[in-house]
């Protein structure tokens, strides 16, 4: 998964997010943010990250959910983000074999100038029509 860009600094990620920087600091060292380090080791927080302090909020404060319960929903919610992209990815790849099957087969009527049919083993038992006989 890409990293979203990390602009904010710790203040102005906190003024967008609604909270004070030691809030920041606080739910990192919780484990709840992982904001991205400059070479001088200052942190760049991202528009995704500003979110995620607003959802931790609300779950804090809205919600009543503990920080150690917060921390079991995000990590279950970039779970499901990360298995999300490779359902996606595995989706993309079998859009590919797909094409490439069909231009496989394409080529191949192309080439003897006959039909194909695909057969499956088993097939002509389990058809309806065959049961009829």
């Amino acid at each position: 998964m890409v990293r979203p860009a990390a602009v904010y600094i710790i203040s102005v990620a906190a003024e967008l997010a609604g909270v004070h920087p030691q809030t920041l600091r606080t739910y990192e060292r919780k484990g709840l943010l992982k904001p991205a380090r400059t070479s001088g080791g200052t942190r760049r927080y991202s528009d995704r990250d500003v979110e995620r302090v607003r959802l931790i909020q609300d779950l804090t404060q809205g919600e009543g959910v503990n920080l150690a319960g917060v921390l079991r929903i995000l990590d279950l919610q970039d779970q499901v983000e990360a298995l999300a992209d490779q359902l996606a990815d595995a989706q993309d790849a079998v859009d590919r074999v797909r094409q490439e099957a069909r231009a496989a087969l394409h080529e191949a009527v192309r080439r003897t100038g006959a039909e194909l049919v695909l057969y499956r083993p088993g097939a002509i038992e389990r058809h309806p029509s065959a049961r009829r006989r």
